[in-house]
């Protein structure tokens, strides 16, 4: 081989020893900050173990990115390393989104996994101030909860779980949505810092969002608007923001205009170059 890539810190170890052994050069790719993931931070014992195994090897990868501008800028702090960034884009496919879905068949999408920390339950309890139906993608260890909070609601119907879905059949249901909902407590940095694959492929299928107000969803906000931030995943907030979307045509078809420029900067074409251009770096 001609060199070694190590996914995360559960690979970096033997990584960092393959290379060594081998005389090739080793490469980082942190698609978290592991680190400080909710798994971790809340065991701390746990994250004992993966602080020393950071503090360790990360400063023995000279070469490396990571997924966001704030993850590869808590790396350079940490142990001095100067990550790229390379996201992972939808690629960017020809044609103008959907039209509009008529007013009867309007749904609200999340697409992902139906785990802790999402915001779902949150959602969910918002759902009771919405007049719209929620479609949830997705399957993950939430999902007995999820669904009997939606019974207790009184939203079954309201609420459909679609569970696992076929990449195809997923896309064609985001360019179907009307809003596109990306929540994430903010438990860690690694989820404060967070860049959801979701929040681009709202962006490509063309249909404004709600998300989080963390710095890299606001960093491409600011660029172009495409959605509303909120600080929390309160209930009341996360009702406000979809009724605001619902109910504002002027705001949200200017979100969806804005999607169409954002997704011409936002694509696997472009970012392809970057990560083309960090291995030519390296072996020329």
């Amino acid at each position: 081989m001609d060199g070694i890539v190590a996914i995360d810190l559960d690979t970096i170890i033997p990584c960092l020893w393959i290379s060594r052994w081998k005389k090739i050069p080793r490469i980082y790719d942190a698609h978290e900050l592991f680190s400080e993931m909710k798994e971790v931070i809340s065991r701390p014992r746990i994250k004992m173990v993966w602080m020393r195994v950071e503090h360790y090897a990360v400063p023995q990868y000279i070469n490396g990115y990571t997924v966001s501008r704030t993850i590869a800028a808590e790396f350079r702090k940490r142990y001095g390393v100067e990550y790229g960034l390379i996201r992972n884009l939808p690629v960017l496919e020809e044609g103008t989104p959907y039209p509009d879905p008529p007013l009867a068949e309007r749904f609200i999408l999340y697409q992902g996994a139906v785990n802790e920390a999402r915001g779902l339950e949150s959602l969910i309890g918002a759902m009771r101030h919405v007049d719209c139906r929620l479609v949830i993608c997705g399957d993950g260890n939430r999902m007995a909860i999820c669904r009997r909070l939606t019974e207790d609601y009184g939203l079954t119907g309201k609420i459909i779980f679609r569970g696992m879905v076929d990449p195809a059949e997923l896309l064609k249901t985001t360019k179907k949505a009307y809003i596109g909902v990306n929540l994430v407590e903010p438990v860690g940095l690694n989820q404060y810092y967070s860049l959801a694959n979701k929040f681009f492929d709202y962006i490509h299928a063309g249909i404004p969002q709600v998300t989080m107000d963390f710095p890299e969803y606001r960093f491409v906000n600011d660029r172009y608007p495409i959605g509303l931030l909120i600080p929390d995943i309160g209930e009341k907030k996360i009702a406000e923001a979809l009724n605001n979307l619902l109910k504002n045509d002027v705001l949200y078809g200017m979100f969806k205009e804005n999607c169409q420029q954002a997704r011409l900067a936002y694509n696997w074409q472009e970012e392809e170059k970057a990560l083309l251009r960090f291995y030519q770096k390296i072996f020329g």
